[in-house]
């Protein structure tokens, strides 16, 4: 996610431009950002789900977005765990109001 300000976007909502949440299978990791746009009458939360596969250069740990057909099954069950996470936050915010 970029760094750069979103109009009606909240910076509080962004502390230290961290995932909201982060899954892990071996090298493969997903990471959910949330963001609350404030359209003038209620706050909307949107989600946004980056993948990257870590990698040892030799040196230091790297982070890729590039994945071989042995990782694609991994992504595939990461891809659909996001899924139910931000799910199940939506649910839980419904349930709230």
């Amino acid at each position: 996610m970029s760094q750069e300000k979103s109009a009606g976007v909240s910076e509080i909502d962004r502390p230290a431009n961290r995932p909201a949440h982060t899954l892990r299978h071996g090298a493969i990791r997903a990471a959910i950002w949330k963001n609350v746009f404030d359209n003038g009458n209620t706050p909307r939360e949107a989600y946004n789900v980056t993948f990257s596969r870590g990698y040892n250069d030799g040196k230091q740990w790297r982070d890729s977005a590039s994945f071989g057909v042995e990782d694609l099954l991994v992504l595939a069950k990461l891809a659909d765990e996001a899924h139910t996470w931000i799910s199940r936050q939506r649910s839980n915010r419904s349930n709230e109001a």
